[in-house]
Parts: structure tokens; C-alpha cells; sequence
């Protein structure tokens, strides 16, 4: 009987998507690690497994080296932060035949093969470098820039990289393990992790934001925040006694006062509809004002002959009255 592990194969066919193979780019940074890995000699990873399949299942260690090298070569030092990667990173999933090993399998793979994981990283690295992955004579591993010349001096420095990124890596589990126990961090609330869930959760949401705006509005909110516009009938171009005027007046004033602001149109779309709402809302508050004003000006205002608005002509309805 051999050695019991978890199967991936990465050539395997599923029903709806393309074959793993196809999901990244020939020159996608994955197929490398990948390579690298194939080229390593894992015996001593292996070997901490029981040769006669007994016990539970574990990943093949193959995959895992691939996973943690290929986490820790783009930055991701945290296990949770790998874990939530294999749930919804394509680079990812192709590496873990879209297998997804909890953080604290991750954690205590790397905590367990740390020794020989240091040794494997320092191998892939110069390998890599060899191949022509990284610049000739500069190693550059998550932003860090070390000087390598000479082969002694290079390992030496692979050697300082890995111990700095493994030391890191635990330091991150340790203390996202204090902060949030056994838990991912990421998990959603209960109510939202089923449709059914989602579904009662979102539409009581909006019932109560509903209630809310109406609550508002029962308060006496003002829809329309009013302005303050004074119009000068004399300074008009048109005569004063119609109501269009003084609304074409009060237009007049909010486009010199636009003029006189003028600022640029904003470039992301929220913004865009933000501003063309604004300008909506003071359309309509300025028509509102000039309404208001012409309501004034007919209640206390003249016409140009010097009568009231409103006032009846009593002289003229007796000369009418006595025609008759």
C-alpha cells in the first residue's frame, strides 16, 4: 500500500470550466514556481509521512511547497491570507488543483517542514536566478533588493531572505492567531452566508431604510433646500408682470453664478452624477425662489401705470355699467 494523499491533478478536465492549464498565461509567474518545484528533490518531505497509506489523508507535500513558495515570492506571508487566496485566486486554485487547505494546515505544514522548506527556497531561488527570472545580479524577492555577485555571497543572501520571510510569516500567523482564534477573519454574518439568508437579511435592509426616509419626511424634512434670490423688476429686460419672467430672471442669475464659479467636470462617473444632481436640486431651489419672489412682487408690488396689482378699475366699471 503506498502513501495516502489527498490527489491533484492539475491536467484534470472539468465539466464547465477549460482545463486547469488553460486558466493562466504561458508566461504566468505560477508555471515557474510549478517547474521549480518538479526540479526539487522532496524526500525529506515525504519521508515525515507514513509509507503504508495509514492515517488520514494529507495534501501532497508537492503542492504545498509549491503553495507557500508561490504565497511568499508575491508577499503573502499570513496562512488565512493563502487560505482566502485558494478560495478566489485563479493563480491559486491552478496550483491546488482547486483543493482548499485551511490556515491551519498551511500553518502547521510550514512550521513542521520549516528546516527543509528554508533549504527548498534557498535552491528555487538560485535556480530561478539561474533561468533568468530575476535581474542578473540583483535578487528581488516581495520589494527587497539584495546585491549578489559572487555565489557564496549570493546564497548567503537567499539564506537571509527566507529566514527574514519565514520568521515573518510566523510572526503574522502568531498574532492573526491571538486576534482571531480559530476563525478565517474574513467570514461573513450568519444571516448572510445562504441565499435564503441573504435574501431576508438585504430585504429587511431596505424595509428599514424605507422607514427611515419616510420617518423623515413625516418630520418635515424639507425636500427642496430653499435659497435666497433677490430680483430687481426694474433691471428686467422683459416686463415684470408674468411669472415666466421672473423664473428667466432666476435662471439667469443661477448661470451667472455658475459662470462666476466655474470649476472642472469631475472625471470619476459617482462624482459626474453627484455634481449633475447638485446642479438638478438647485435648478429646482432657484425656481422655487423666483417663484416666491413674483408672488411677493404681485402681493405688494405696481404696474407701470401706477396701479396695484389685483385693484379694480372702479371708475371704468361704472363707464361700462352706464353704457349698458
Amino acid at each position: 500500500m503506498g502513501q495516502n494523499f489527498i490527489g491533484c491533478d492539475r491536467g484534470q478536465v472539468l465539466l464547465l470550466p477549460p482545463s486547469l492549464s488553460e486558466w493562466l498565461p504561458e508566461d504566468h509567474l505560477v508555471w515557474t514556481v510549478l517547474g521549480a518545484v518538479d526540479q526539487m528533490d522532496l524526500a525529506s518531505f515525504y519521508g515525515a509521512y507514513r509509507a503504508n497509506g495509514q492515517g488520514r489523508a494529507a495534501y501532497d507535500p508537492a503542492m504545498m511547497v509549491a503553495l507557500l513558495l508561490y504565497a511568499y515570492c508575491i508577499g503573502t506571508r499570513s496562512s488565512r491570507g493563502i487560505e482566502r487566496a485558494c478560495r478566489g485566486d485563479v493563480a491559486f486554485k491552478v496550483i491546488t488543483a482547486m483543493a482548499i487547505p485551511d490556515h491551519s494546515t498551511i500553518a502547521e505544514f510550514r512550521r513542521r517542514h520549516e528546516t527543509a522548506l528554508g533549504l527548498l527556497f534557498v535552491e528555487v531561488l538560485s535556480l530561478c536566478r539561474e533561468a533568468g527570472l530575476v535581474q542578473v545580479g540583483v535578487v528581488a524577492i516581495d520589494g527587497t533588493k539584495i546585491r549578489a555577485n559572487a555565489s557564496r555571497d549570493r546564497n548567503h543572501s537567499y539564506e537571509s531572505i527566507v529566514a527574514e520571510i519565514l520568521a515573518e510569516a510566523e510572526r503574522v500567523d502568531h498574532e492573526e492567531d491571538q486576534r482571531l482564534g480559530e476563525s478565517r477573519g474574513d467570514e461573513l454574518p450568519e444571516q448572510l452566508r445562504t441565499r435564503e439568508g441573504r435574501r431576508a437579511a438585504l430585504k429587511a435592509a431596505r424595509e428599514k431604510l424605507q422607514a427611515e426616509r419616510r420617518a423623515q419626511q413625516n418630520a418635515g424634512e424639507p425636500v427642496i433646500k430653499e435659497v435666497a434670490l433677490e430680483l430687481d423688476p426694474e433691471r428686467f429686460v422683459t416686463r415684470p408682470e408674468g411669472r415666466r419672467a421672473w423664473l428667466r430672471e432666476g435662471r439667469r442669475v443661477l448661470d451667472a453664478q455658475r459662470e462666476r464659479d466655474a470649476a472642472p467636470i469631475p472625471g470619476p462617473r459617482d462624482e459626474r452624477l453627484a455634481e449633475a444632481k447638485r446642479r438638478l436640486d438647485q435648478e429646482l431651489a432657484v425656481e422655487h425662489a423666483a417663484n416666491r419672489c413674483y408672488e411677493a412682487y404681485r402681493a405688494s408690488g405696481r404696474m407701470r401705470n401706477g396701479r396695484r396689482f389685483g385693484a379694480r378699475d372702479s371708475v371704468g366699471l361704472l363707464d361700462r355699467h352706464e353704457h349698458n
